[in-house]
């Protein structure tokens, strides 16, 4: 199917190109949302017609865009999530999780602005696109951590490998300070019970 862009769609074309896509995908996505019509004498018509329009709308939202671009992009986020201790999420971090921790945080973003390729099941920091406009978008980071701390080891470089290790180690550690105890108060008591009894004194001395 052959219809006309009313704004940049990534992948596809500039505002004002015909292109040729989909059927379902003209129907399913570009055509409800406003982002193209059906090629037609009567809707090439109406494009030329509203161009300017179009285009002053377009920059317009682009400067508004912009503007967000600057306070959004780069921004880090932590979402806290239950998980394994191999770091495997009990679900996933999905884009209206990323949605509502920026919103949280202050940031005007809607779920449909958020760009996941597949649902983050993984503890740790991951990029994340938001598409502020046809032609602008920000990277975010999300920090997916099982706790406000664990964030916090995590926004420092620490990899959830490095913590199992760490927490790992720790724990080996106070076994064994553990046993080293009981080891040592054995041997105290080891002591008290083999200790040499007073030497009897020598009646013969006394003679």
């Amino acid at each position: 199917m052959d219809v006309i862009l009313l704004e940049r769609v990534a992948k596809l074309g500039q505002m004002g190109e015909v292109v040729s896509v989909k059927p379902g995908y003209a129907r399913n996505f570009l055509l409800p949302l406003g982002k193209a019509l059906r090629v037609n004498d009567h809707n090439m018509a109406a494009f030329e017609a509203q161009k300017a329009q179009l285009e002053a709308q377009n920059l317009e939202t682009k400067k508004e865009a912009d503007a967000m671009l600057a306070k959004l992009d780069g921004e880090t986020f932590v979402v806290i999530r239950s998980a394994s201790d191999g770091g495997n999420l009990y679900g996933s971090v999905t884009t209206r999780d990323a949605a509502e921790a920026a919103t949280a945080a202050g940031f005007t973003v809607d779920r449909k602005q958020v760009a996941l390729i597949e649902p983050i099941k993984e503890l740790g920091i991951h990029d994340v696109s938001v598409v502020l406009h046809p032609e602008v978008t920000a990277t975010i980071k999300l920090n997916v951590a099982r706790s406000a701390e664990e964030a916090e080891l995590q926004a420092a470089g620490k990899s959830v490998a490095e913590l199992a290790a760490e927490a790992e180690a720790e724990a080996e550690f106070e076994i064994q300070e553990l046993f080293d105890d009981i080891g040592a108060a054995g041997m105290d008591d080891f002591g008290d019970d083999d200790a040499p009894a007073p030497a009897a004194d020598d009646a013969s001395d006394e003679d």
